[in-house]
């Protein structure tokens, strides 16, 4: 009975303070890779450019077929009898309440990628639409949000539905540590326990460390040009060397974070992140075209929900070469960087959900952060997009390029007040940029930690640098460019690719036992009623009831 192995509310299930079977080799791993491209950049950049060409270019469909399964599944997990189980015992009430629940949910959908991409994308699709697009400007932009959408919408949570669900159901119904391993133990039996529960956990490690790296890399290359833009630095916008001495700052004040302690630490920064957030979507919304943001939102909306099955499943093969070159630079680049942060925000989001249902679980995650996603690109993304339709223009060049990392501080510095609300933004990334160094070595260090949920600080300390090192190392290799942050989310996320197929598989095999263990408990206790109701009709001498 799974009911009666789940740990009690509040408890601290530790495991060993290192699990050096994990530890060792996923360590081994990321320095070795530090330092090859520290060593000989040019090899390194070469390198993975073979890589893409063998994995992103040719796997591109495997990626769209897998997510699109993911979705399915996390739809029929959501409407299927298995939604009344509970992630806790049966008579456990929801460790957080609703309001609290959604408030955490939604900073998980928040980070450096939104801020980021946040202009950006809309822009980008708007300037340079998926090939085969027939249309005019209107329809450009039109597209351009229903594109930016499928990428950051209920695909990615659906990611985070299978992960979550998943280690949710082992750690508070089973009572298992915090590792990726024991999700799988419905399919894998004990042999969880040995070599290939270690091989489980070192790629959970290795995606898990280079997805955050990735988001860090893109975060200080928007930090680089927004001190750019606003002048505190000449020519930083693509300089690897500011954006290396970055990475070294910030990281010594994630550190800070780390060495202080998750209460005063990463909880007061995390309540930082929001405020800062939602100061400027509102100042966005406020000081832009309001009424036209609240409009095209709706109408967002609804061209989503008419275009998201078949841009579910396209995967250009009728565009030739210039389908397959756009389809690895977007889609095929998102669905591998949420696969590589599964393993964070999995733990995370099901660190959260104990007590909750199912049914719950799947509403929660699937719909909270999509809309709050939706909403902020269709704030941000929508203003980029009206001064190109109907303002003056100057966020896409002439030869229809887009200044990605710039893109933000170009379209606040065109609303009133824009120029203070800059540094609030270079702020919010830094922020940003902190929390997701701390809470990311906090999971990483959990897992190569045997599932201790209080790691030793030294070894945080440690996991923290070394995502600063990589995302040094991918800007290095990259010079200073996006290319080799985006092939790197990718190449990592292939192999945890598999693992979370696995872990899909086994939580079906979990629920479905469950739910018959389940009927057979109501079956037998159906029978003792009735026994008791004849013996007891039997000995009062009244004769049984033959119906």
């Amino acid at each position: 009975m799974a009911s009666a192995t789940a740990t009690p509310p509040g408890s601290r299930r530790r495991g060993p303070s290192l699990a050096p079977r994990v530890f060792y080799p996923s360590l081994a791993v990321i320095g070795a890779f530090v330092l090859f491209a520290v060593v000989a950049p040019e090899a390194a950049s070469a390198g993975i450019g073979a890589v893409q060409g063998g994995i992103i270019d040719t796997l591109g469909w495997y990626y769209v077929l897998l997510i699109a399964a993911f979705v399915a599944f996390s739809l029929w997990m959501g409407f299927s009898r298995y939604g009344d189980i509970r992630l806790g015992r049966d008579d456990e009430a929801p460790e957080f309440g609703v309001r609290s629940w959604f408030a955490m949910l939604f900073s998980a959908g928040m980070g450096i990628g939104l801020v980021f991409w946040g202009v950006a994308e809309p822009l980008n699709h708007y300037a340079s639409p998926r090939p085969g697009f027939e249309g005019g400007e209107v329809a450009a932009a039109r597209q351009a949000m229903t594109q930016t959408y499928v990428h950051w919408g209920v695909h990615a949570w659906a990611i985070y539905v299978v992960a979550g669900l998943a280690i949710a159901y082992a750690v508070h119904r089973r009572g298992r540590p915090v590792s990726i391993r024991w999700a799988l133990e419905p399919l894998l039996g004990d042999r969880v326990k040995g070599w290939l529960g270690d091989l489980i956990d070192i790629t959970a490690i290795v995606g898990t460390l280079f997805g955050v790296a990735t988001s860090l890399g893109f975060g200080v290359a928007q930090i680089a040009a927004g001190l750019d833009f606003t002048g505190l630095v000449e020519g930083g916008s693509g300089s690897v060397g500011l954006q290396s001495l970055l990475i070294v700052v910030i990281t010594a004040v994630a550190v800070a974070s780390v060495v202080s302690g998750v209460g005063r630490g990463i909880k007061w920064l995390s309540n930082v992140n929001m405020g800062l957030a939602g100061v400027v979507l509102l100042f966005v919304l406020l000081a832009g075209p309001t009424l036209f943001l609240l409009r095209e939102f709706v109408q967002n909306f609804g061209d989503y929900l008419t275009n998201v099955l078949r841009l579910t499943f396209d995967v250009s093969a009728y565009r030739g070469e210039e389908g397959e070159v756009w389809q690895a630079a977007w889609t095929t680049f998102y669905w591998g960087w949420w696969i590589s942060w599964a393993p964070f925000v999995g733990v995370f989001i099901a660190r959260i959900s104990r007590g909750r249902t199912v049914r719950e679980f799947v509403a929660g995650v699937l719909l909270v952060p999509t809309l709050i996603t939706f909403l902020w690109f269709s704030v941000l993304g929508g203003s980029a997009l009206y001064r190109e339709l109907f303002g003056g223009g100057g966020l896409v060049g002439e030869d229809g390029s887009v200044g990605t990392e710039s893109s933000l501080f170009t379209l606040l510095d065109g609303l009133p007040g824009g120029s203070v609300v800059m540094g609030l933004v270079i702020l919010l990334i830094v922020t940003f940029f902190v929390t997701s160094s701390d809470s990311g070595s906090l999971v990483v260090d959990m897992l190569a930690s045997g599932g201790d949920i209080d790691p030793p600080t030294w070894s945080r300390v440690m996991w923290a640098v070394l995502e600063g090192a990589v995302a040094a190392a991918l800007l290095v290799v990259g010079a200073g460019g996006l290319g080799a942050l985006q092939t790197a989310a990718v190449i990592t996320a292939l192999p945890f690719s598999l693992v979370m197929v696995a872990m899909a598989v086994a939580t079906v095999r979990a629920f479905h036992r469950e739910h018959h263990a389940r009927l057979r408990r109501e079956q037998a206790l159906h029978l003792e009623t009735v026994t008791q109701h004849v013996t007891t009709r039997l000995s009062d001498g009244a004769p049984a009831d033959r119906r």
